[in-house]
């Protein structure tokens, strides 16, 4: 089942990450705003791997000074879909 999440990441310059998966594999990442050049990078990494597997290895990276980044804010995405769905499932 193909699942589409439009997520507010905070602290970095993107305004927004919408993440397309399927069956827990990223089929597509779209940020807006924000390093361009970085983002389109970011995606073509990320695109046919899994979710816990990309959130696992961005999980805690930092932008300068920042104690976030794009990267650690889509591995916060990630686990926040994670959970949200083995929270349906526990019900």
């Amino acid at each position: 089942m193909r699942e589409n999440i439009s997520y507010t990441p905070a602290g970095i310059c993107a305004r927004q990450i919408n993440v397309e998966i399927e069956d827990d594999i990223i089929k597509d990442v779209q940020f807006i705003g924000g390093c361009d050049g970085n983002h389109k990078g970011i995606r073509n990494l990320v695109i046919g791997m899994n979710i816990s597997e990309v959130s696992a290895k961005l999980r805690g990276i930092t932008c300068g000074a920042r104690p976030t980044s794009c990267p650690d804010q889509l591995a916060v995405c990630l686990l926040e879909y994670i959970e949200a769905k083995k929270s349906q499932v526990s019900v």
